[in-house]
């Protein structure tokens, strides 16, 4: 059965890539280093997190960065990215977001966030548009070593959406199966190769979403793919997840 959706954030939640692309470049400036090319930033960047699309774009640019120099850079950024949000009337949540994070728990579905953004960037997403509330357990760039499409992310999400499932079984009987979440039992909504690949890599379905590439280059990676929330149709797909799986 699908018992889990586990989300991406920039590009699935948030509609942030042009303010990410323009930080980077600002960055890149500052360090007198040519500027993204569209080419640079779709293989060094988007669905990865920033720390290793500063490292792969300074080593292509001939450019070593030290660990000390490399955390500047990332919370130079991060410290760029809050005033960008600060300044903005309305954060751009994607359309359809909360309508479907309800539907979700109405069947009772655990959801989980695992993103390479920084910890602190997503919170303040979250809190401040109020959906921080659907999110029990979030995965972020601060958690993991290995950048998506590296599967390292969603592994450690099961790992912590199991540990939740538990405490909200004894706490308050919640979940009607305590069985262990398993990755066949998960869904993942990504909008970038990165991340469709890490999803896979873990075992886990996808959906993806055209938020950041066309629908048909989604359709060719993801295992589902889709334009918008709106179209998920959760009663077909926890049909698809309750069919006896054939042997190869």
């Amino acid at each position: 059965m699908l018992k889990a959706v586990l989300l991406d954030f920039n590009g699935v939640v948030i509609n942030d890539e042009a303010i990410h692309r323009a930080l980077i470049d600002e960055l890149l400036l500052t360090e007198n280093l040519r500027p993204l090319t569209p080419a640079d930033y779709q293989q060094f960047c988007l669905g990865r997190s920033d720390r290793a699309c500063l490292v792969d774009l300074f080593e292509h640019r001939g450019r070593g960065l030290t660990e000390a120099y490399l955390q500047k850079l990332i919370d130079r950024k991060a410290e760029s990215y809050h005033q960008k949000l600060v300044a903005v009337e309305t954060l751009p949540i994607y359309d359809g977001l909360k309508d479907f994070l309800e539907k979700l728990q109405l069947q009772r579905l655990a959801i989980a966030l695992v993103t390479g953004a920084v910890r602190a960037e997503v919170q303040y997403v979250l809190n401040r548009s109020g959906l921080a509330s659907y999110f029990p357990v979030i995965v972020a760039g601060d958690d993991i070593t290995a950048s998506k499409p590296q599967p390292d992310g969603y592994q450690l999400a099961i790992t912590k959406l199991n540990q939740w499932r538990q405490s909200q079984a004894v706490a308050d009987s919640l979940l009607d199966d305590t069985a262990p979440l398993l990755p066949e039992n998960c869904l993942a909504i990504e909008d970038t190769f990165a991340g469709i690949e890490a999803a896979k890599k873990a075992g886990i379905g996808v959906v993806g979403i055209a938020h950041t590439y066309p629908y048909h280059f989604m359709q060719r990676q993801a295992n589902w793919a889709v334009d918008r929330f709106d179209e998920l149709d959760l009663d077909r797909l926890q049909v698809i997840f309750s069919r006896p799986k054939v042997a190869v």
